[in-house]
């Protein structure tokens, strides 16, 4: 009869701790699926990027002037030098430029006989490679005045262009149109993830990340470089709502 009677307990405990775990899971797993949507409603989420171009006037201009001379002693090659020089500064003065725009490097002096011997020298010496170098914001100036540089060679300066010694176009500006041209890229992709949640059937929410690409400046194409393109790429990351 203890048996009997110890054995029903057991059973009853038994039950009832069965009874308590079923309640448990049911009510766990109802928890668990409610977090997990709620976890998944707050994932949802596109990530796009918007793009904003605008083309603008190279406000300054490098025109640099490499020249060179050559003669048998160096007091020669530095009067060459002067000449070449003067000339070079009347002539940027003649097409109305500052004096103050201009400025000059130190001459590179070779001697020519150092590492040659017998018939493979050269008629001179000592050859001297000097540049000028105009920095203006006078863009349309110097554009003008290119093409009248041939009349330096017609008074023997010996101009030596190449692509180091090139016509350089620069915008300085970009800190004044930094903040117009980042809210265009926002606006951009604030668009694209418009069109995103139209076809996905939600929402564009809130955003969660935003990244500011690097800003780009490049010539308009090889023909025109006193117009620049200037660039930026945002990434965004938008919430979706249902």
């Amino acid at each position: 009869m203890a048996a009997s009677t110890r054995n029903t307990a057991v059973l009853g405990s038994a039950v009832l701790l069965g009874g308590l775990l079923a309640l448990g899971l049911v009510w766990s797993g109802s928890y668990i699926k409610g977090a997990a949507e709620v976890w998944q409603q707050s994932s949802r989420s596109v990530t796009v990027r918007g793009l904003a171009e605008r083309e603008v006037p190279a406000d300054l201009v490098l025109w640099p002037f490499n020249y060179s001379v050559s003669a048998n002693s160096l007091s020669d090659l530095e009067q060459q030098l002067t000449n070449d020089e003067q000339a070079i500064r009347n002539f940027l003065e003649a097409q109305g430029f500052a004096a103050e725009h201009v400025s000059s490097t130190p001459p590179r002096i070779t001697d020519q006989f150092s590492n040659q011997y017998g018939g493979q020298r050269p008629d001179e010496r000592y050859r001297a490679e000097a540049t000028l170098l105009l920095r203006s914001p006078d863009v349309e100036g110097v554009i003008e005045a290119i093409p009248n540089a041939t009349s330096l060679v017609r008074e023997g300066v010996l101009l030596s262009p190449s692509y180091e010694y090139r016509t350089e176009f620069l915008f300085t500006g970009l800190d004044a149109i930094k903040p117009e041209m980042i809210a265009a890229a926002t606006a951009d992709a604030r668009n694209a993830a418009q069109q995103f949640a139209e076809d996905s059937g939600s929402q564009v929410g809130q955003i969660r990340q935003a990244t500011q690409g690097y800003f780009s400046i490049e010539d308009l194409d090889s023909y025109t470089p006193q117009t620049k393109r200037v660039r930026v790429v945002t990434t965004v990351d938008y919430a979706l709502q249902d």
